[in-house]
């Protein structure tokens, strides 16, 4: 059994779970079958594929949400994939094929993200699939992505304690974004830390990291709230944030959230000066969207800003304002899953097929000189080596770097390289 098979195997029951919970069984491979699939001895390296590599084109699949409270920031994600795809099928495509979209609405559902996933693998017969934002649509497409065997590219940061042979992860594992910030609040002498996020996957384990991390390293979490996705009501919470003794603020809030809670904080008087907030999930559109006069001077921990300062960068700005308007900014999502069609294309030509498990067998070591940076995927937990950076919101509604790591990071997204998570990797592997 490979390492990764054991990670698998890891998350099986949390993946499990999320699945049962998100919906019943109405949507995408329902866990029961996929069960019966593998006792059959069908496991999902031997699940026959319906793409079609004879003609001139290959299809390709997105699944993002157009719709619903992440539309907000997952539009411009898709905007970056369209716009991948056509510089490389102007440039000749993929081993000589040209790309063709098949575009679906995940309407920030994950039960729909599910369905959509199956559809394009099992319907559209697409050689790969990219897209998903909340950790809850990616939970939910993951055991449909396993019992296909068909390929994930997902492009957020995410709370980790995961691994599949079926998706490559192209945003950061938690030690290229939340162990960072982390480090960056602690050298900065910050010591009581307020924990905010959505009611969701993503927000309850990152925050699980946060307060392993604060009791190995001298901090202490003085409060933690969740909220609904969508919620616009933040009264309750900031006034426990702000009679909480709090010197930082985490916010793992997602979507529209945000604007609401940033105008609550500054309508109470909080301020960045005094009661720093660091989010894992605001980027440059976001920006406009709070209200640059709510959100100027607060932190943000990615691994891309449209700031940043290298040719691949400038041209990659350059090109996305020229198709989608000079007052669009590229964030770190969008980049990330710019990012991702350069790297499938790149292990699909290392591999010389489109085949799944060529695909898989070729990713290690395939690098693309990235806008963030050169990023080089590590095939043994389908994550990417990436930098880290902090960032300060300026009033040009941009965020500009304070703080970079010296070079790409490792993915651990177990951390289990780290002393004090020995807890959080230790109860994900006896499950």
């Amino acid at each position: 059994m490979t390492r990764l098979q054991r990670l698998k195997m890891g998350a099986a029951v949390c993946i499990v779970a999320a699945v049962l919970a998100t919906s019943g069984c109405g949507w995408g491979r329902t866990v029961a079958e996929k069960e019966a699939q593998e006792n059959n001895a069908t496991a999902a390296s031997d699940t026959s594929s319906c793409v079609d590599t004879s003609g001139n084109t290959i299809k390709i699949g997105f699944v993002n949400s157009l719709s619903g409270t992440m539309a907000i920031s997952e539009q411009t994600v898709s905007d970056s994939l369209h716009m991948a795809v056509d510089e490389i099928n102007a440039k000749g495509g993929v081993l000589g094929k040209q790309l063709k979209v098949v575009q679906q609405d995940g309407k920030s559902e994950p039960a729909v993200f599910a369905e959509k996933a199956k559809t394009l693998i099992e319907k559209e017969c697409v050689a790969a699939v990219f897209g998903g934002w909340t950790s809850s649509s990616r939970k939910a497409m993951l055991p449909v992505f396993e019992a296909d065997n068909a390929l994930l590219f997902y492009p957020l940061q995410y709370e980790g304690m995961e691994a599949s042979p079926n998706i490559f992860y192209s945003g950061a594992a938690p030690n290229q974004q939340i162990v960072p910030a982390l480090d960056y609040l602690k050298e900065q002498g910050y010591k009581k830390l307020f924990l905010v996020g959505s009611d969701y996957v993503f927000p309850q384990t990152a925050n699980r990291v946060v307060k392993a991390y604060a009791e190995g390293n001298g901090m202490e979490v003085v409060g933690e709230e969740y909220t609904p996705m969508g919620s616009t009501d933040f009264t309750t919470i900031v006034n426990k944030l702000k009679f909480s003794g709090a010197d930082a603020v985490v916010n793992t809030l997602n979507g529209d959230s945000n604007v609401a809670f940033f105008k609550e904080y500054k309508a109470s008087g909080l301020k960045a000066a005094t009661t720093p907030v660091i989010s894992m999930s605001i980027a440059e559109e976001e920006v406009s969207a709070i209200g640059v006069d709510n959100v100027k001077d607060q932190l943000t921990a990615w691994n891309y800003y449209q700031t940043l300062n290298n040719a691949q960068n400038k041209t990659f700005v350059k090109n996305f304002k020229a198709r989608y308007g000079a007052n669009r900014p590229t964030s770190d999502p969008m980049e990330s899953a710019y990012t991702s069609v350069y790297l499938w294309k790149g292990m699909v030509e290392k591999a010389k097929s489109f085949d799944v498990d060529k695909v898989k067998a070729a990713a290690d070591g395939v690098t693309f000189d990235a806008p963030e940076g050169k990023v080089k995927v590590d095939g043994e937990n389908h994550h990417i080596y990436k930098t880290s950076y902090i960032g300060k919101i300026g009033s040009d509604k941009l965020i500009h770097t304070v703080w970079k790591s010296d070079g790409p990071i490792k993915p651990d997204p177990y951390l289990k390289t780290y002393s004090w998570a020995k807890s959080l990797s230790a109860s994900v592997e006896s499950n």
